[in-house]
């Protein structure tokens, strides 16, 4: 009897966590059709590259924040400079990257920054 009291006080402290993820939105709606669609993707970029920018937009749905991200050593964000200062960009496969606007929170802290829009997928260099 006693484990079953554990268990459901630990659900019900459970339940009352808040799941928080990052909000994302595109900068147009082609660009949100194809990164919800593989086949697209795949056709665009190819596979292995498909795969990478589905799992770096589940990555950064699965953040909380902006910090989260920057934890994630394969997906190097860093802040970009020139014309698109204020934006961040994260690896997929080299040449190209994720090209992100903060739209919340103070760039010099990466744990404010929630909502992000996805600008493009492009190779800048």
């Amino acid at each position: 009897m006693i484990s079953v009291r554990i268990i459901w006080r630990h659900a019900y402290e459970l339940a009352h966590y808040a799941i928080i993820s990052m909000e994302i939105s595109f900068s147009n709606k082609k660009l949100q059709k194809l990164c919800e669609d593989h086949n697209k993707l795949k056709a665009k970029y190819g596979a292995l590259q498909a795969r990478r920018i589905i799992r770096r937009i589940n990555e950064l749905q699965a953040a909380a924040n902006l910090h989260d991200i920057s934890q994630l050593p394969q997906a190097r964000l860093h802040s970009l400079t020139g014309d698109r200062k204020g934006q961040f960009a994260v690896d997929i496969l080299h040449p190209y990257r994720i090209i992100l606007l903060p739209l919340d929170g103070d760039t010099a802290d990466l744990r404010t920054i929630q909502v992000v829009e996805i600008v493009s997928i492009i190779d800048y260099h």
